[in-house]
């Protein structure tokens, strides 16, 4: 929150000569004028204040949409300085990131922003609105067309929700059965849950009928309702609504067919009829042909117009046009669709924005017009950059101080209150005085704002205020500078993030959200079977559902859904052989998990021999962070998101603690894992150790020794490289000096395990990529592991660390956050096309950047690299594959990474973790044929900036997929979201095996008894060997004669349904089963009489378990009780309890079987009946006096 005295400082911008010039101008709102002499930021301040003085709405034209982002974020931090215009109100409309003609549909953000961005003009939501010329250019609808893009529910209202799902479907959500995403929604009788784009949570509305009786917020990963909320508004996802008019618009127009009008219902309803009309890649760009005539400029009743920098633009604007045209020609449309159909003339829309009213803002005023000036003449402002301090804490502390000598008013702005905190630190150290302009919202950081000795109250004290404003400005006119993040260090991070979204680990465990008739599950007692569907039987009049299970020789068993805990899905290796079914009552299963059983037990030995090694070593305790420490995290370039902060917290931890550290770092390619291994470096090092990095292949070594050297520049540390970049007498040179002592840290492939290398002082080694490493070179490390810290870093974890990890055999820091400017990478899934592939390496090429080939065929490499050149003539091709020498391979590496090829055409070898940010584009040839990881890895190879990133996976045109690859790609594109590496990993755990844990041969295990069940043996087999015995209590069969069943009115997803089941099945204590019986009555409203049976039978099972009774049925009006040999009753009572009711045929037989008359008859009453009962025999525990 900016503090009120802040606006009063910033109020003198609006009493120069210059800025009532402009004032006078805008409220005219006749003619344009021409501003001049200012700097990005003077203008960020200035505009706001322009809006306010025009009262109309204000659209700005930038050159392109990095332009636009950067104003949008600058504007809004001038809106919070000056309070001129609300912040929300500044609205960006980017223009689409690919050109018409090309076959390709707009990356969805972009598709999103700009559906939400027109609505909001529609709705008169919009102050300023900020646009690339190219968006101010393209043909829009009509504002009613936008008003009914998005909807607005309030509660108590009445909606027809047919028609709202039809709506919602139209502007791109997706019906799922369970959401967890934006743009995602599912309907489930009266309640219907759906996520909106930008909204934080996604809402659960509830319908009585037609009205709306609540909604609320819940959170997607526990599917649970928190806040309730009056009313939700429902952005779309896309600007073009999928309806049939504007498809049939286009298929006639396509087909050649004019439409004379797009409203002819015969028409319309002919184009239908004729078929064809379905969505096809970049059919967005040409929904125009259904009627859009109008531009951006005529969204607005009255609005005055803003160009930046008008030669500039122009100059844009023809390059652009230039493409647009080149595309069209090269397409083959001819004239069915012109360019002229999408957009306005260059030469249309320069003459609108030189007659409509507003300013032109040109920094260098008249010198910068070269045709004739048809302004009204120029307003000169006075602005000019700050000086910049590259850091230098003392350059920074002079300047404040000269400018308090000239009484000048300051204002320092921070990006984050951390570094609001630490500047007003800095100037208290050097007894600067300061005020704080800003204050948090919320109470918790109150610590510098009690102290008020600091708090001068004088204007020409500096002001810290918390705003993301990168440069700095001096505005002599009104006696102010201000300084901006960027001008106190070079690289600071002042983008808003998105908040995290954190990923379950849940995604391990399977459910039966995808079961489907024909899979193969695992009954525990039976082994495997196929689910051959559901089927309801009546046994003495009640409706009983079961899961139908086919085993060997077609026996068929059918199991209670209310025993579903007894069933899992079975899942093994992607390329294995389907599973034998198990024979029915043959002994064959219980041997196979016996043979399971003890092949765990050993492993589950050796595992704990490493892990109790572990614990017993005394490895070195480093101490805690010193000063130094402190200054070398000070020096990183962006703020640190809350994971990595998290995982450096937990490797310090384990740092300072005796018992050697062996922990796994998982993130995303470019997540900042090398940071946070960078400070757990300098940490060793400060306590005079040496640091080992190992990589699994050169170019990454040579890529980490530049980062390293680069981040640990300020620092007298010595780094150095062992490669084959070193000749053999530099090798040497490094290996005594490493032997010495002289060498702190030192970067090599495993070149570094050799016997010949030692180290003097070794305390850290960092492993990168660890699973990337051979069986020998991991056994080097198991023993290295023994006495030193080990911390390993991977991308996509390889399925038997991970599961190592999840058993709690190894410590693992996650860092889920992506790091500013990351952006989604666009996965298209396309067959194998020339003209996709040439515009996808073009569009890459146009914006000064580089692509990826993948082609894993070295026979054909050659061929394909040649038709890429042939396809681009203008691309720089180099081809790189794994049976190059290693130094050539080097060679054509470095030279892709400094930029002197655009094109690299490769084999897999590429997935090795290079990071070069120009690269944005890959295309991976023949997709199916790779494993989901690897498809992953190689994926992440783009996308490391702030450029939009696109993945083609390219896939034979005439073959089918199998069913693997099929999945494969489907979690690839569904995935495209940032952070997805964890996720995939689980799936790949899945597709894949959990692999060989720890060089046993273990899948041919998981193909046995299925992945779920090996999992829950194994942590079965570890719990014992660390001496944590599970209590087994044997499960209790209730036959109370009581229909005990989820209906299906009540789920009706068949899969949700079996879900839920499955969890109360398996429910083991009363508070779960109140957790269920909360979440449905959340999700699905409130329970039916037979659901409430159900959880009230659950209950009464666990009781039944704690107590020890094993069986009870319900014999006409009698009750048969069977005890387990260890049974909590009290003897006593069980005698009293038949002598009282002897008369009515109570009696306890030798066989152990309590017989006791039964009153009830209805079945919520026979629940409380049987409860009682237990109640009564249970042993109670004596009560202390």
């Amino acid at each position: 929150m900016i503090l009120p005295f802040v606006r009063e400082l910033l109020a003198d911008l609006e009493h120069s000569p210059a800025f009532e010039q402009a004032e006078r101008h805008l409220a005219l709102a006749r003619g344009r004028r021409r501003v001049s002499g200012m700097t990005s930021t003077a203008r960020a301040l200035y505009l706001p204040l322009f809006a306010r003085a025009a009262r109309v709405p204000v659209v700005l034209l930038v050159a392109d949409n990095k332009a636009a982002d950067a104003m949008q974020l600058a504007l809004r931090a001038a809106c919070d300085l000056t309070g001129a215009v609300a912040p929300e109100a500044v609205l960006k409309l980017p223009a689409h990131d690919v050109l018409p003609f090309e076959g390709i549909s707009p990356h969805p953000d972009v598709q999103e922003q700009r559906a939400a961005v027109l609505w909001k003009i529609a709705a008169g939501a919009a102050s300023i609105v900020i646009a690339p010329v190219e968006a101010a250019a393209m043909k829009l609808f009509g504002t009613d067309y936008y008003a009914g893009l998005a909807t607005i529910l309030r509660r108590g209202e009445e909606v027809d929700v047919d028609s709202l799902i039809g709506h919602l479907s139209s502007v791109g959500y997706t019906r799922m059965d369970l959401v967890e995403m934006p743009g995602q929604f599912t309907r489930r009788g009266g309640i219907l849950d759906l996520y909106s784009p930008e909204s934080d949570r996604p809402v659960r509305i509830e319908f009585f009928g037609d009205e709306i009786e609540s909604i609320r917020k819940f959170d997607p990963e526990t599917q649970r309702s928190s806040t309730p909320l009056d009313e939700a508004v429902l952005l779309p996802l896309t600007e073009t609504p999928v309806t049939e008019r504007l498809l049939a618009a286009v298929h006639a127009r396509l087909s050649g067919a004019r439409l004379e009008s797009a409203d002819d219902p015969d028409l319309v309803a002919q184009s239908i009829a004729a078929g064809g009309v379905s969505v096809f890649p970049g059919w967005e760009f040409f929904a125009s042909v259904a009627g859009a005539d109008k531009t951006l400029l005529d969204l607005f009743p009255r609005c005055v117009l803003f160009v930046e920098e008008p030669a500039m633009l122009k100059n844009q604007l023809d390059r652009w046009w230039n493409k647009v045209e080149q595309r069209h020609d090269r397409s083959g449309i001819g004239s069915l669709i012109a360019p002229t159909d999408i957009y306005l003339r260059p030469e249309l829309l320069l003459a609108r924005m030189g007659s409509h009213p507003g300013l032109d803002i040109d920094q260098l005023g008249a010198v910068d017009v070269l045709e004739e000036d048809a302004t009204l003449g120029e307003i000169a402002f006075n602005s000019r950059p700050t000086l910049r301090f590259h850091g230098s804490i003392p350059a920074m502390i002079e300047q404040i101080r000269t400018l308090m000598q000239q009484e000048t008013r300051m204002l320092l702005a921070a990006p984050n209150q951390g570094e609001v905190e630490r500047l007003a630190n800095l100037l208290r150290e050097y007894e600067v005085p300061y005020r704080l302009g800003s204050r948090l919202q919320h109470a918790g950081s109150e610590n510098i704002y009690d102290e008020s000795s600091y708090l001068a109250r004088d204007f020409r004290t500096p002001v810290l205020v918390r705003c993301t404003l990168a440069n700095g400005v001096s505005l002599p006119d009104a006696n102010l500078v201000v300084f901006g993040a960027n001008d106190f260090s070079d690289e600071a991070d002042v983008t808003a993030r998105p908040a995290p979204r954190r990923s379950k680990t849940a995604a391990f465990v399977s459910d039966f959200r995808d079961l489907a008739v024909g899979d193969y599950v695992v009954h525990v007692e039976h082994g495997i079977a196929r689910y051959m569907g559901l089927k309801e039987i009546t046994q003495d009049a009640i409706n009983i559902e079961f899961m139908i299970l086919e085993f060997a020789e077609q026996a068929r068993l059918y199991v209670p859904l209310t025993r579903l805990d007894l069933i899992q899905k079975y899942r093994s290796t992607d390329a294995g052989p389907a599973p034998v079914l198990n024979r029915l009552g043959s002994q064959q299963w219980a041997k196979t998990k016996a043979r399971v059983k003890k092949a765990m037990q050993d492993m589950a030995d050796e595992l704990l021999k490493l892990y109790a090694q572990r614990k017993a070593a005394q490895g070195h305790a480093f101490p805690p962070d010193n000063e130094f420490q402190r200054e070398f995290e000070d020096a990183f370039d962006y703020n640190e998101t809350e994971d990595q902060l998290s995982a450096i917290a937990d490797i310090k931890r384990d740092m300072e603690s005796s018992l050697p550290m062996d922990r796994l770092l998982v993130g995303d390619v470019g997540y900042g894992k090398t940071e946070v291994a960078m400070r757990a470096a300098f940490k060793a090092v400060q306590d005079g150790r040496q640091v080992a990095v190992l990589t699994p292949t050169t170019v990454l070594s040579f890529q980490h020794f530049e980062t390293f050297k680069n981040r640990f520049k300020q620092f007298p540390i010595n780094i150095e490289m062992i490669s084959r970049f070193r000749t053999a007498k530099e090798q040497k040179i490094i290996l005594e000096r490493v032997e010495a002592g002289k060498v702190d840290i030192l970067i090599g492939t495993h070149r570094l395990l050799s016997k010949d290398l030692q180290f003097h002082n070794l305390g850290l080694l960092i492993v990168d990529e660890e699973q990337r490493f051979g069986v020998r070179h991991k056994e080097r490390l198991k023993q290295m592991r023994r006495e030193i810290d080990v911390l390993a870093m991977s991308a996509t974890p390889i399925p038997r660390t991970l599961h190592m990890s999840l058993v709690g055999l190894r410590d693992m820091s996650v860092i889920e956050t992506p790091p500013k400017d990351r952006m989604a990478i666009q996965t298209v899934v396309a067959k194998f096309d020339e003209k996709l592939i040439r515009s996808a390496v073009e569009v890459e090429l146009e914006r000064g950047g580089q692509a990826y080939f993948v082609h894993n065929r070295v026979e054909t490499i050659y061929e394909i690299a040649a038709k890429i050149q042939e396809l681009v003539p203008a691309a720089r091709v180099i081809v790189g594959h794994g049976q190059m020498s290693e130094g050539e391979l080097e060679k054509v590496m470095l030279a892709f990474m400094h930029h002197e090829h655009d094109v690299l055409v490769a084999t897999t070898i590429i997935e090795n973790g290079l990071d070069i940010p120009l690269a944005n584009t890959i295309v991976i040839n023949r997709a199916d044929r790779h494993g989901l990881s690897e498809l992953y890895q190689l994926r992440g190879r783009v996308g490391r900036s702030n450029r939009r990133a696109y993945s083609y996976l390219l896939i034979p045109p005439e073959q089918e997929l199998t069913e693997i690859a099929r999945r494969r790609l489907a979690a690839l594109k569904e995935f495209s979201d940032l952070g997805a590496g964890f996720k995939i990993a689980a799936l790949d755990l899945e597709l894949r095996g959990a692999g060989n844990m720890l060089g046993g041969e273990q899948s041919g295990h998981i193909e046995a008894v299925g992945f779920e069940m090996y999992t829950s043996m194994l942590e079965e087999a570890v719990s014992k060997l660390k001496g944590e015995e599970r209590v087994e209590r044997p499960p209790t069969q209730l036959n109370l004669g009581i229909s005990l069943r989820i209906d299906e009115s009540y789920i009706t997803e068949e899969n949700q349904r079996l879900r839920i089941y499955k969890s109360i099945a398996g429910s083991q204590s009363l508070d779960a089963v109140e957790s269920i019986r909360a979440e449905l009555e959340d999700r699905y409203g409130p329970l039916s009489e037979n659901v409430t049976h159900l959880l009230a039978a659950s209950r009464l099972r666990i009781e039944c378990e704690q107590l020890g009774v094993s069986q009870i049925d319900r014999k006409k009006d009698q009750l048969h009780i069977r005890f387990t040999g260890n049974a909590g009753v009290d003897p006593g009572r069980l005698m009293k309890m038949v002598a009282k009711n002897a008369k009515r045929g109570a009696q306890f037989t030798p066989q152990g079987v309590l017989r006791l008359p039964l009153t009830a008859t209805k079945p919520d009453e026979v629940l409380a009946e049987v409860h009682t009962l237990l109640d009564e025999l249970a042993i109670r525990e004596p009560v202390a006096s």
